[in-house]
């Protein structure tokens, strides 16, 4: 399950960024009750971008900003409870690491969700089914 990261330069002190992946996997595996789950902790991958200052914008005006997008099987982060937990520490994490000087409004967290069978787990295409049964053996 991948996220994306990104990150305009400077809103998070040079190396924090290893400290907001973990963050955000732990809180996503923890509000969908996976923490410690064998299969699906080696699943959940992450790329961080930093984007250069000056190649940020809100509403076309230059501005420092953090984006967590999350691509994931149909039914995971479904569940209302789940995506406002989970938006929220992501959202508290950044905020934090980057000392408070990071605005949770220039904070944002999404979801894009795959079509059922639409899903590769260990080089193989997977129903919903399917990824359930395997994440069940971890």
């Amino acid at each position: 399950m991948p996220l994306t990261l990104t990150l305009t330069e400077g809103v998070l002190p040079v190396g924090k960024e290893k400290d907001a992946v973990q963050q955000i996997t732990d809180s996503f595996l923890k509000t969908h009750g996976l923490l410690g789950n064998t299969v699906m902790t080696p699943n959940v991958t992450a790329n961080v971008h930093i984007v250069p200052k000056g190649s940020s914008f809100s509403g076309g005006q230059e501005f420092s900003g953090a984006w967590a997008e999350w691509k994931v099987p149909s039914f995971a982060l479904a569940d209302e409870a789940i995506i406002k937990q989970h938006f929220a520490e992501v959202t508290d994490a950044i905020h934090h690491l980057s000392g408070g000087k990071q605005p949770k409004d220039n904070i944002y967290v999404n979801v894009v969700h795959a079509v059922d069978g639409g899903w590769n787990m260990d080089g193989v295409a997977m129903t919903n089914e399917e990824l359930g049964e395997a994440i069940g053996q971890g």
